[in-house]
């Protein structure tokens, strides 16, 4: 890890995407599962991991672009977007296609996590973009 120094702020920005998105399972489980019954759970654990996964990605881009001109980190920004867009779109459309989860509850899931980490994911950026100037 030495080696990389936007490292330790990724793997914390990692520990608070997990945080965020324990949190959203604990407040969407009762919900979920009264009204979609015990079939839409695995519907809100995937759809949660779903959006997790495109916001370690977004921050991974933005953690390996890290530094340079203002130019250079507006474009890392603007590349983890791109990132966190495309990999969320695949990976749900690959979920909604298999069958296995109740496509309702998977794409409203889907949704509330990646609007719920986009707020981690900003947070992030602004961080890097302020302090990765070296």
């Amino acid at each position: 890890m030495t080696g990389m120094p936007g490292m330790p702020g990724y793997l914390r920005f990692l520990a608070w995407v997990a945080a965020a998105a324990v949190l959203i399972i604990a407040v969407g489980y009762v919900p979920t599962r009264q009204l979609g019954g015990p079939g839409a759970v695995p519907a809100l654990l995937a759809g949660c991991l779903i959006g997790a996964l495109g916001s370690a990605l977004g921050g991974l881009v933005v953690a390996l672009r890290r530094g340079g001109t203002p130019a250079d980190r507006l474009n890392s920004v603007l590349m983890a977007m791109l990132a966190r867009l495309a990999a969320v779109f695949i990976l749900g459309a690959a979920a909604v296609l298999s069958g296995r989860f109740e496509r309702t509850a998977l794409l409203l899931w889907i949704a509330i996590s990646y609007a719920a980490l986009l707020v981690v994911d900003t947070m992030y950026a602004l961080r890097e973009g302020t302090n990765g100037r070296g």
